[in-house]
């Protein structure tokens, strides 16, 4: 059967594979689309399992909360290179796996990869389509969803790299924002003084102590300084705690009770972070090839 133009066209259409790949399947299937797309699937699927041992540390976040703030959810979707996930075959999977975390009750990423989009396919089936035609790993490494019935969500989005979910006790959009901004820039640890772990405090009281004592001070005097040390301390890695980063001389607590409001979690996710990238050497690998 002769392959026509209009024919690779609608396979290129379908499949987003290149046209000498299309005008191949084509051929192999005697001009069956079908055929030539399950075969080409096939294919795909192989390429995804080869390259599936690839580190992926680049990629992209995704956020998204309800019209009425009371869901909302973020997706950490990873590829090999930041060329890659600025294309918008990449940010639109990013963005349709997000809204699917937002509409279901799935947000473990295992799970996730399982579960069907709108067409019958499912997300790892999708993403491994991903990953045959843009040449790379792609992996969906987290994913968290926030549902809330007396209170409110909130998100924020820096750049693509950072992003931070934040539950209130009550709904406001506006100080959500300003509180999952300054999350996403100053990193605290927990919300309060009470949900930092006691082993934690202990470990920094005993390296304040060890600090005071070469000092030489009384016991009395040492006595504060570790106390007021370990105060400094809390304060840095509470958001409670924390300057408010849009003005530091009031505190993020002080900020919330003047809200009458206050966070119940949050979670900021930033993409690559501990991950091991692998270093290339290029100069290297221009002589293991000269030398072989």
């Amino acid at each position: 059967m002769s392959i026509t133009a209009a024919m690779v066209k609608e396979l290129r259409q379908r499949t987003g594979s290149g046209m000498m790949e299309c005008k191949k399947a084509l051929t192999k299937s005697n001009g069956d689309m079908e055929i030539a797309i399950e075969n080409m699937r096939k294919s795909g699927l192989a390429k995804a399992d080869k390259k599936s041992s690839r580190v992926a540390a680049e990629g992209i976040l995704g956020v998204k909360v309800s019209a009425d703030g009371k869901t909302a959810a973020m997706v950490d979707v990873n590829s090999e290179t930041d060329f890659v996930a600025k294309g918008d075959a990449f940010i639109n999977f990013v963005n349709d796996v997000t809204e699917l975390v937002l509409t279901t009750d799935i947000n473990d990423a295992t799970e996730l990869l399982a579960t069907s989009f709108a067409n019958g396919e499912t997300v790892d089936a999708t993403r491994r389509t991903l990953i045959s035609k843009l040449g790379e790993n792609i992996t969906i490494r987290r994913a968290i969803k926030y549902s809330s019935t007396t209170g409110g969500n909130a998100c924020y989005l820096h750049g693509s790299k950072i992003g931070v979910l934040v539950e209130l006790a009550n709904n406001d959009t506006e100080l959500g924002k300003d509180i999952a901004m300054h999350i996403a820039a100053i990193r605290p640890e927990c919300v309060s003084t009470d949900q930092v772990p006691s082993a934690m405090i202990e470990k920094e009281k005993e390296i304040f102590s060890a600090q005071a004592l070469k000092s030489g001070k009384p016991a009395a005097i040492v006595e504060k300084m570790i106390t007021g040390r370990i105060k400094k301390f809390l304060a840095e890695i509470t958001l409670e705690g924390q300057g408010f980063v849009k003005d530091d001389k009031t505190t993020v607590g002080a900020l919330l009770k003047a809200k009458n409001n206050a966070v119940v979690k949050f979670t900021r996710f930033e993409v690559g972070e501990g991950i091991e990238k692998k270093v290339e050497d290029f100069a290297a690998e221009v002589m293991a090839q000269v030398n072989a």
